[in-house]
Formats: C-alpha cells, structure tokens, sequence
C-alpha cells in the first residue's frame, strides 16, 4: 500500500472494548453516567465559585481553573466515546482526530500547570502566610492563568506541524474510542523520530511539574514539623489534602498511560482500554468530590446555589 500524507489518509477506526463489541450498548449507560457526574460536578465547581463573593479568593480561582481543565479533558471526548458505544460509528476522519487529540493533549498539560500553581498557592499560604495576599493578588492569579494558556499552547503547537508531515500506510485502527498522540504516530509508515523526542520532551516538562510540586510538599512539611502544637500541624497538612489527592490521581493514571503505551505491547488490548479511560475519568469526577467534601466553604455554597436558582430561574445572584 502506498503512504498517503496526513491530508489523504484514511478515516481512523476507533476502538471500543476489544472483543466485547457485543457488550457496547451495556457498556454506554456507565459511561454516559460517569460523563454526566463529571460534566455536572465540574460545572457545579464553576458557578458556586463564581456566584459566591466570599469564593473570590487566590485558592477558589485556581480551583476555578481546574474544574474548567477537567471539563475540557472530558467534554472533547465525549461524541466519539459515547458514539463508539451507541452506534458501533468508529470512523474519524484525521483532521478531527487531530483537533480532539489536541485538546486531549493541551488540557492534560494545563491540567498539570494548574497542579503546579495550587502547590505554589499552598506553599505561600502555610511558609508564608503573612505575605500570602500580597503574593497571591486576583491580578496575579489572572497573569498565572494567562501564562498557563500561553506555555500549553505553544508547547503544543509544534506537536500538531509535526502529525501533519507524517503519512499513514499501516492500520489505521486506534487503541482507544478517541484520538491520542502515542496511539496516532505509531501507525505512521514514515520515520517518526522527531515526533518520539518531541514527545518525550512534552512528557520531560510535565515531570518537571511533578517534581516541582514534590519539592513544594518537602518545603511545606518541613515548615510544618517546626510548628510545635499537633493540632496546629494538622490544620496546616489539612489544607493541603484535597490538592495531594488531586495530584495524585492525575499524575498516576498518566504515569500508566505513558508507560503502558511505551513498554506494554504485549498486554492484553482491554488493558491499553481501562488504564486509558482511567485517565481520561478518574480526576474529573474525584476532583469536585474531593474539594466538595474537604471544602467549607464549597459545601456552604452548595445549599445557596440551589436557592438562588430556585428563585431567580433567570439570573444568578451573589451572596
């Protein structure tokens, strides 16, 4: 077969469960389920932060911006994942492909920039906390988000010129009901290299956030041990919770994701399958529980939400 360049190929054949097409109709009403807890948590994190005054604070708005990059890491998702699932539709042709990959791509890398600036956000606050307002201003946090906006999509960016350059003679049936980079540039025919070091490049600076975010909790435990009453220690580490489980379930499924597609060829596809979904569903449905639960201030806002919709259908006040 002769190649054929990125805007010649073929429709990609997405893949849903491996073998169990026969269990697809089963299999759509969990997952619509779990697109509907996310989408609604997300959202929820969204307006209770942004109708509640006493919410505008450094540590709601970067809640605020993770809710929106969990939404963004769902919503891209979703036609192609629940339309493998309903209609057995696995054709994508490769300019969406590209698009959904993108966004797949940029919100994760966001998603791990936001990460890193709550980190910075808790190591003022407890290092630092009679600085903390003057650190962390609502222009600051603004210029923040910005910079994260900027440094993803220009990471990105390069990562899109290089897929347009490759051809596609292989098979072009995908690992995964949506589109990932690692499962796209191993069906290209032509040499790949520079799109695998670019990669590992992407894969390096989001390392790099991890280890930052490690040396940030090595500093904060260190200036909480010198606090000596226990209660106050565990006031201190208990503002840091629901950010250490957030980290942790973001970066983990990643990690799998990463190393599955890199070392485990030889596994079973359903496993490529469920470590990927894992990923794709685990941080935008724990991440509003999470704060949900461990916030306060969350949780009041909840109640307040819910009675201002009641009585003003059309318009949302603040409190």
């Amino acid at each position: 077969m002769h190649p054929r360049n990125s805007s010649q190929a073929l429709p990609f054949l997405l893949a849903g469960l491996s073998g169990m097409s026969q269990f697809h109709p089963w299999v759509l009403v969990p997952f619509g389920f779990l697109y509907l807890v996310a989408v609604l948590g997300n959202g929820t994190i969204l307006l209770v932060v942004r109708v509640h005054r006493q919410l505008h604070q450094p540590m709601y708005y970067s809640l605020l911006m993770l809710a929106t990059t969990d939404l963004g890491l769902t919503l891209p998702t979703l036609p192609t994942v629940l339309r493998v699932f309903w209609s057995g539709a696995m054709e994508i042709n490769f300019p969406a492909c590209l698009i959904q990959m993108f966004c797949i791509c940029v919100f994760s890398f966001m998603e791990s920039s936001v990460l890193l600036a709550m980190a910075f956000d808790r190591y003022s606050a407890i290092c630092c906390p009679l600085r903390y307002s003057s650190i962390l201003t609502g222009a600051r946090v603004a210029q923040i988000g910005l910079g994260i906006i900027c440094r993803c999509t220009l990471l990105l960016l390069p990562l899109i010129c290089l897929l347009t350059r490759l051809s596609f003679c292989r098979s072009h049936v995908l690992s995964h009901p949506y589109c990932l980079h690692q499962d796209i540039i191993r069906l290209a025919c032509t040499d790949a290299t520079l799109n695998n070091l670019y990669g590992l490049t992407l894969v390096l600076v989001v390392v790099l956030d991890s280890v930052l975010i490690v040396l940030s909790y090595i500093m904060i435990i260190r200036i909480v041990l010198g606090i000596t009453p226990r209660e106050e220690q565990a006031k201190a580490l208990n503002t840091c919770m629901s950010h250490f489980c957030a980290v942790l379930i973001f970066y983990i499924p990643l990690a799998g994701l990463s190393v599955i597609h890199r070392y485990g060829r030889n596994l079973p596809p359903l496993s490529h399958t469920v470590i990927a979904n894992v990923y794709l569903f685990v941080p935008p449905i724990l991440n509003p529980i999470l704060y949900s639960m461990r916030s306060k201030a969350i949780c009041k806002g909840l109640p307040g939400l819910l009675s201002q919709r009641a009585a003003w259908p059309g318009r949302a006040q603040s409190c």
